[in-house]
């Protein structure tokens, strides 16, 4: 189906903003859990201003802040650090960490990544035994958070890393922080190699290792998903520059082997799409292509020359501009390109792409295409972190300049706004990296949490979900 932007601000009530996309939005959803919900109804009205001038949402929804970067962590290691990006949410399941108290059953625990690089104000909290490199600012942070929004916990992580911009959570309920960097010991004052995945924990069961998995791979790393059938782990890769990054299938020693597995090792692979090298020249939604291939990465270590770069025989290897977002759904992984501009050296331009791969069949297919749209001479809104909402729809975080929203999408096609940013509305002079990032869901439903880029902010978003 195709829909221009001027229908989707007639239909979603919001003026200044909205998706122009096409592509049959039902395939999104096939097979999980979220097309079993209700998912009829195309958003919940017209966002009202906020009067605090901070977050727009529907007419019956609230926002609380739980934490915002600057103010003292909760655990007395700090502060709270800034640019907070990928975020998942856990069920507590009654098992806290050796020094929590006020732990409740009922609570939920949210992991939060920093993307501090080394010039980073608000730094992630260098703790003893939770640090890997100490020159470095990025890492994760941890919130307790119970069923009425309050913060009963809040504390590091993991320390000592840098970039940490997506990554995904673990079949045994750990989040693997990614780095999205490739920089080496004694560069930029790194005193650590970087550009590794690394496992999180949040209570003694699954505790934190400051130890990289270094069988993942060494790259720009962005987000990660897994098979539960088979253990494989799927992960993007948002290179800055060409060859833009890879999209990789990390195949474990251990597959499906639980908590600490992954530092058993494994192969790295990376996508070849025949004839494709690249996929911003596919333009049409549906399109498909069977016969992928799996080439394994000669160096994952990157010791001598990024992988990207690497020699993969015989009909080289498929690229892609910002690879992004990444999750699994039913019996495939879907995966998002943000956009790729010609002028940046890709082969076409878009404004954002979700791929569907299909492992049964090998086959992957171009699900959704966003914008362009001519109507308001706009660019299109850049998607990035997805999640699926457990209502029946997609959740989608816009990475782009000047107003920043939250959309949901429908399993009909139905675009919607949910909340606007207005704490800190930039232009494309001087933007302002307003983004909303780290989009999940609490385990009943009942309360989405997002963050703000910057000032590095996390919201809890409640009200009435269809």
């Amino acid at each position: 189906m195709g829909t221009t932007r001027r229908e989707v601000l007639a239909r979603s009530g919001v003026l200044g903003a909205g998706i122009a996309f096409s592509g049959a939005v039902s395939e999104l959803f096939a097979g999980t859990a979220a097309a079993q919900g209700t998912g009829g109804s195309a958003g919940y009205g017209p966002l009202i201003p906020d009067p605090k001038g901070i977050l727009d949402l529907p007419r019956g929804f609230r926002y609380k802040i739980l934490s915002r970067e600057g103010e003292p962590l909760r655990s007395g290691e700090g502060k709270v650090p800034g640019h907070a990006d990928g975020m998942h949410a856990f069920r507590s399941g009654g098992h806290g960490h050796g020094h929590d108290r006020g732990h409740r059953d009922d609570s939920v625990w949210l992991v939060r990544n920093h993307e501090n690089r080394m010039d980073a104000k608000a730094p992630v909290p260098t703790v003893p035994g939770l640090t890997y490199d100490p020159a470095a600012k990025g890492g994760c942070t941890v919130l307790e958070v119970d069923r009425r929004a309050r913060v009963l916990q809040e504390r590091v992580g993991i320390a000592g890393t840098s970039t940490n911009c997506a990554g995904g959570p673990s079949p045994w309920d750990t989040w693997l922080t990614c780095e999205e960097t490739e920089f080496k010991a004694g560069e930029a004052g790194h005193t650590k190699d970087h550009g590794f995945i690394f496992e999180v924990g949040f209570d003694k069961r699954r505790p934190t290792s400051v130890e990289p998995l270094t069988a993942m791979g060494r790259f720009q790393h962005e987000a990660v998903a897994f098979d539960p059938r088979t253990g494989a782990v799927y992960e993007t890769e948002d290179a800055f520059e060409r060859p833009f990054g890879l999209f990789y299938r990390f195949l474990p020693k251990k597959p499906k082997g639980g908590y600490g597995s992954l530092h058993a090792g494994g192969t790295l692979q990376a996508m070849r799409v025949p004839g494709v090298p690249d996929l911003s020249v596919v333009q049409e939604t549906g399109k498909s292509f069977d016969g992928i291939e799996w080439i394994e990465v000669p160096d994952p270590l990157a010791k001598e020359t990024p992988i990207r770069f690497q020699d993969f025989g015989k009909g080289g290897i498929t690229h892609a501009q910002k690879l992004e977002g990444c999750y699994w759904g039913g019996s495939c992984v879907y995966f998002v390109s943000s956009f790729a501009k010609s002028a940046d050296g890709s082969q076409a331009d878009h404004y954002g792409q979700i791929w569907r791969y299909d492992p049964k069949r090998n086959r992957l297919t171009l699900v959704i295409v966003f914008g362009p749209d001519t109507d308001l001479q706009l660019p299109g809104e850049e998607p990035d972190n997805i999640c699926l909402a457990p209502s029946g729809g997609l959740m989608v975080c816009e990475d782009g300049e000047g107003a920043q929203h939250v959309y949901g999408l429908t399993r009909g096609g139905e675009v919607y706004a949910l909340a606007r940013n207005r704490q800190n509305v930039g232009t494309p002079e001087e933007p302002a990296w307003g983004e909303f990032a780290g989009v999940t869901f609490s385990p009943d439903g009942a309360t989405m949490y997002v963050n703000v880029y910057d000032p590095g902010t996390t919201f809890a978003i409640t009200g009435p979900w269809h």
